[in-house]
């Protein structure tokens, strides 16, 4: 894995810390671990998704979209972010 460079310089995790290990739990099949790993794997994926369909796909809009599943996006994230170092 790679090592998070936020997390060597400063010592404490960042909002991503975790994707990497979740997305390889996902292509395992362990969705349940990968959620618990990190929540937001499937928002992000779902909006990565998105973002490259607006990009090759000039026939339809999916700027809406793309700004709806962002913020629930960031909503997944700190909000894991949050449980993860302060509640758990």
């Amino acid at each position: 894995m790679i090592p998070c460079l936020f997390k060597t310089l400063f010592g404490f995790d960042c909002l991503g810390c975790g994707f990497q290990r979740s997305l390889f739990l996902l292509f395992q099949g362990e969705f349940l671990a990968a959620f618990k790993m990190y929540p937001a794997i499937f928002t992000c994926l779902i909006l990565f998704v998105f973002t490259a369909l607006h990009f090759l796909d000039k026939s339809k809009n999916y700027k809406n979209l793309i700004w709806k599943m962002t913020i629930l996006n960031l909503f997944f994230i700190l909000g894991g972010y949050y449980l993860k170092h302060f509640y758990f």
